[in-house]
């Protein structure tokens, strides 16, 4: 079974050009799932069926995941059976009649303006590894990148004089995005004054930002500094490293700029992705109202 698991990651990273990060998600999905097989006895694929796929995923309920979460290992289930399927390991495929999970529709979480302006100020710019923080997270607001997209710019992706990065996203699209103009003082100052300070193994290294190991930055570390900076100005919510992208938006969207655009922007496929945000400033705008008209509550 772990020889199949690896042929089809081969696969999808030959066939579909996924990006690691995708990857490594369908992989660590199918790994669980396999464990699972492994404690109901099964050995072969063959022996699996439609009860052990929604015993897995009831497993997964009962652990407390995500209807999203739960949905998710399902899609990696689904294509790995389809993979069997294709490759005669298996005669049938048993998710055929295997429901999705029916996906809670949440609003994005998004940070107030007050709480953007705080986090943004909250690195110590006097500092090398601020300079190097301030930068990361103006870039971040001002252009709604995600960060696996931030970590992977280069120093050639970036045109200060333009006022444009270059960035490749989902399925290797590419888009330009314009960046603000505190952003891109940040970001000449960090080129010019503390990249090279960061440095230690090569000189030619093309990453945009980097580690504290000389290197490229890590996602890993790139939330250990969001954590951290959180915790300085106590913010009460929770911030993700996709807080920033998902204020970006809705702030956007909030003052007037159309869904086109935001879309563009965002690197979304579909606009009904971008809509989500319009509901997010109708939902404050809501609040706003019962908040503050004198007969909203009576």
């Amino acid at each position: 079974m772990t020889n199949d698991l690896q042929s089809f990651i081969r696969v999808l990273s030959i066939e579909r050009g996924l990006s690691r990060n995708t990857l490594e998600s369908y992989e660590r999905d199918l790994q669980q799932y396999a464990a699972y097989l492994e404690q109901q006895g099964i050995t072969t694929w063959v022996e699996s069926s439609k009860t052990h796929i929604t015993g897995y995923l009831a497993q997964l309920r009962l652990l407390g995941r995500a209807s999203a979460t739960q949905s998710r290992n399902l899609v990696s289930i689904r294509a790995l059976y389809q993979y069997l399927l294709r490759e005669r390991i298996i005669q049938a495929d048993p998710t055929l009649y295997v429901e999705s999970p029916k996906l809670e529709k949440k609003l994005p979480k998004v940070l107030t303006v007050q709480d953007v302006e705080k986090l943004l100020e909250a690195p110590q710019t006097e500092l090398v590894s601020g300079g190097r923080d301030k930068a990361m997270l103006e870039l971040l607001y001002a252009t709604g990148i995600r960060v696996s997209e931030l970590i992977s710019l280069n120093v050639s992706d970036v045109n200060l004089q333009m006022g444009f990065i270059r960035c490749i996203g989902k399925a290797d699209k590419e888009r330009n995005i314009p960046i603000s103009s505190i952003a891109t003082r940040c970001l000449t100052t960090y080129i010019q004054t503390y990249r090279f300070k960061l440095l230690k193994k090569t000189a030619d290294e093309e990453a945009l930002f980097i580690g504290h190991l000389g290197t490229r930055m890590t996602r890993q570390g790139f939330w250990k500094i969001l954590k951290r900076y959180a915790q300085v100005i106590n913010i009460q919510s929770d911030i993700t490293p996709h807080a920033l992208r998902h204020s970006f938006a809705a702030h956007l969207i909030e003052n007037g700029a159309d869904l086109r655009s935001v879309q563009e922007m965002l690197g979304h496929s579909d606009i009904s992705t971008t809509q989500m945000y319009v509901q997010v400033t109708k939902h404050k705008m809501k609040e706003v109202y019962n908040r503050a008209h004198p007969r909203a509550n009576l």
